[in-house]
């Protein structure tokens, strides 16, 4: 009966790694050759965002490629602030796999 939470707890982490789609215009042409942008968690590594993908969605990672999207400094009236660090996924998919970011997982 021990290995039921723990077991949970694997589950959560993986809805706690990948946070949300990235749906911009690079990432449509990126979906083109059956790849989909994630954003994801700070601290995640490649496997485990491949694990999680794989979990979530039900589907086969072929490779996953991260990206550290450092925060600007922007204004908002005239007091300065910085925009959080980003980290994406870029997840590669095996010929034949989809994911439809539009749906909820």
């Amino acid at each position: 009966m021990a290995k039921k939470p723990a077991q949970a707890a694997v589950a959560t982490r993986h809805y706690d790694v990948v946070l949300a789609p990235h749906i911009t215009e690079k990432a449509t042409l990126v979906s083109e050759h059956n790849a989909v942008v994630f954003k994801v968690a700070r601290d995640a590594s490649k496997p485990e965002i491949k694990a999680a993908v794989e979990a979530l969605f039900g589907v086969t990672v072929k490779s996953v490629n991260t990206i550290v999207t450092k925060g600007k400094s922007k204004r908002w009236q005239g007091r300065p602030y910085t925009r959080s660090d980003v980290k994406k996924a870029v997840v590669t998919l095996a010929e034949g796999q989809s994911i439809d970011v539009t749906t909820g997982i």
